[in-house]
């Protein structure tokens, strides 16, 4: 059974050569959202997260909400295990699965077949399973030939669409998704949607990192609001009618 326990999980990271303080200072509060502090050695560092206790159940489906820089894709990035903590203890039951920056794993001389193998087992499957999603993800992308060629050779549009399905052809039992439905043009959109929804049901627990009031509304069942780093509010969601293609449950 999934399951996520964080306990007063903090995050922090130091910047060095940091000069004309004031000046930065603002800078950096501006991109990062984080908190700035100076050690007794002098050594500046940002406070991304600061004390989230947090626990996740089967069936959950949450969505985080803050402002540019509020630690909602630090917190996606910790649970993922890119982040490690500096202060407190996360435990995860389960597989993790992410859509975060769609593209950034493309190896760009590598075909976009060669590519589905190579990421779909950085996503944690095996060699037959990576093998066994292609036809879908052959389906959904409408690359045809391109696939055969290097993945350089891509418009955008065409990188979005192999990522993307990549992306959602595995069945996670922990998903955690950083807003990339808007990537696309409309016609992707939609169809990114309908496969979203689906790849959603199939997941055990559901974290959405969003500023789209419609998006948490349809997928998510609650919120936690992230200001510079900490947890300030958490909500039940009104879910919108088109939330009943997303059960509570997912799916067996």
């Amino acid at each position: 059974m999934a399951e996520i326990t964080l306990q007063n999980v903090s995050v922090e990271y130091p910047i060095y050569n940091l000069r004309a303080m004031s000046l930065r200072n603002n800078l950096l509060a501006i991109s990062t959202g984080g908190r700035l502090s100076k050690e007794s050695r002098g050594i500046v560092s940002v406070t991304a997260l600061d004390g989230i206790s947090l626990k996740l159940k089967e069936g959950d489906r949450l969505g985080l909400i803050g402002h540019n820089g509020s630690g909602k894709s630090t917190l996606l990035r910790t649970l993922a295990g890119i982040y490690t903590p500096t202060r407190g203890s996360i435990s995860i039951d389960g597989r993790v699965s992410t859509v975060f920056g769609l593209g950034a794993g493309l190896e760009l001389e590598l075909s976009g077949y060669e590519n589905i193998i190579r990421m779909a087992m950085m996503l944690g499957a095996s060699r037959r399973q990576a093998e066994a999603v292609i036809p879908d993800i052959e389906e959904f992308s409408e690359l045809g030939n391109f696939l055969s060629v290097p993945v350089n050779t891509y418009s955008d549009g065409m990188r979005t669409r192999l990522s993307f399905g990549v992306a959602t052809a595995m069945h996670p039992e922990i998903l955690l998704v950083d807003e990339v439905l808007g990537a696309g043009d409309a016609e992707f959109q939609v169809r990114a949607r309908k496969r979203m929804v689906k790849f959603i049901e199939r997941s055990s627990i559901f974290v959405l990192a969003s500023h789209s009031p419609e998006l948490i509304e349809t997928f998510c069942d609650r919120t936690i609001h992230l200001e510079h780093g900490r947890l300030i509010g958490e909500e039940t969601v009104r879910r919108s009618s088109a939330a009943a293609a997303t059960p509570r449950n997912p799916v067996p």
